[in-house]
């Protein structure tokens, strides 16, 4: 008992998120080889189950088979539940228990909370968390219940309301799964899924911190109280999601448009609705994937490697991350020692944090794809394309997914998890508690450029 409590000691908030995740991912993978999770009551093989609850877990929404007709009820709503998990967060659930039976919050807890929420403050958790919830909860409602309408035209009233709340999860959770086998390509004239899906995305991959923000700043403007403004974080997070968004749109139209005979009507729904997927991290699409052209496909590759912001449900190194790098670099070229936004200074430590992020996950996506192009037969832009959409925590695919050889999906597996995590988190769980350095080398230069 001794040697657990300090094993537990030992163990870092990063490692209690990592090892939060498997387990859970576990456990899906047992209750998805269930025959009771398959349509037709068959036993579903464990790499299968594996990769799915990964994928639902991490929000990805990469899959080896189709969703609505492979799995049974049960097995669909054991995903949905996953990929509601994984879109909030294990440890909100943790600490909202908690505090429901009146239970006080650890330190570690609250940094474990914090690492993977990237956002809050320690000292604010109890008003965030249920801020998290609410929000959560009631844009994931409103959601179920304009799609469940909408929906009713076509199904009965039970499958429209299931249809509803499945897709509305799914959809602010950045997940990416569908019950319908062509995701929504059969609805990409359609003006409300074109509308409800992307709000929906936008939502859950702006971050909870932004949220929080805004609606912090509404309610001090709707009660005329001073001061307010938006956090750096917030502005920055929006400026630039909007910003890659409308780029993504414009490039993906004009390059559809050269090859596509679509009225103009699809192709700028289309565009659009790729765009915001690809930003988000959601992975639905309107339009196959696979027979879009190179130059959309790398469009999407770096809308999807950039990714949703911090402390949301999606994935990639963050919109606040690559703009922090832009910044670094425009300070660089006018030779100015330090970096600021709006009027503030940015710590180095962020800075660095920041590039240390993009570094890691560069040095992934290339290792992955070195081994992927050896081992898969597939084109080298097919590849980089999962596994970016895999890093990214998208689940876009031009195809190949459910070709991939054993050891391909154990590697999108880590690639996805890796993803949902964040490189450093999975850097910090692996090299555990740092010690402590009472000295520093004598300087030296070293030449670069």
């Amino acid at each position: 008992m001794i040697n657990l409590q300090k094993l537990l000691q030992k163990v870092t908030p990063a490692q209690s998120l990592l090892i939060g995740f498997i387990l859970i991912i576990l456990i899906g993978s047992s209750l998805l080889t269930l025959p009771i999770a398959s349509s037709k009551g068959v036993s579903q093989s464990f790499i299968d189950a594996l990769f799915t609850a990964t994928s639902a877990v991490s929000t990805t929404g990469l899959v080896v088979v189709d969703t609505g007709g492979f799995y049974s009820i049960f097995g669909q709503i054991v995903i949905l539940v996953l990929f509601q998990i994984g879109g909030l967060g294990y440890m909100i659930f943790i600490v909202l228990m908690a505090y429901i039976f009146g239970k006080r919050v650890s330190l570690e807890t609250e940094k474990t909370l914090q690492e993977s929420l990237a956002g809050p403050p320690v000292g604010v958790i109890k008003k965030f968390v249920k801020a998290v919830i609410l929000y959560t909860f009631l844009i994931e409602f409103i959601g179920a219940v304009i799609l469940s309408l909408y929906w009713m035209r076509e199904f009965p009233l039970s499958r429209s309301i299931y249809l509803g709340i499945f897709h509305s999860v799914s959809a602010f959770c950045t997940a990416g799964f569908g019950l319908f086998s062509d995701s929504f390509v059969s609805y990409q004239d359609s003006i409300a899924i074109n509308t409800i899906i992307p709000c929906l995305c936008f939502a859950g991959g702006i971050g909870f911190f932004v949220l929080y923000d805004i609606h912090t700043f509404l309610g001090k403007t709707i009660n005329h109280i001073q001061p307010r403004r938006l956090a750096i974080h917030s502005k920055l997070a929006l400026i630039l999601s909007i910003t890659l968004i409308v780029i993504g749109i414009a490039i993906t139209f004009i390059s559809e448009s050269r090859s596509s005979s679509l009225p103009l009507k699809h192709r700028l729904l289309g565009s659009t609705f790729q765009s915001i997927t690809a930003s988000t991290t959601t992975g639905f699409n309107t339009i196959d994937i696979g027979a879009m052209s190179s130059t959309s496909l790398f469009t999407m590759i770096v809308l999807m490697f950039i990714g949703a912001s911090p402390g949301g449900t999606g994935g990639g190194i963050k919109t606040t991350t690559f703009g922090l790098m832009l910044l670094l670099l425009l300070a660089q070229l006018r030779q100015r020692e330090d970096v600021n936004l709006f009027d503030r200074r940015i710590s180095y430590e962020t800075i660095n944090k920041a590039f240390a992020i993009g570094a890691m996950a560069i040095l992934l996506v290339i290792l992955d794809t070195l081994i992927l192009t050896s081992l898969e037969k597939a084109s080298f832009l097919e590849i980089l394309f999962e596994v970016v959409s895999a890093f990214g925590t998208v689940g876009l695919s031009t195809g190949i997914t459910p070709s991939l050889s054993t050891v391909g999906k154990i590697i999108i597996i880590i690639t996805m998890l890796t993803g949902r995590l964040g490189p450093l988190t999975i850097g910090f769980s692996l090299v555990g508690k740092p010690k402590r350095v009472d000295f520093r080398f004598a300087e030296e230069e070293v030449f670069v450029g």
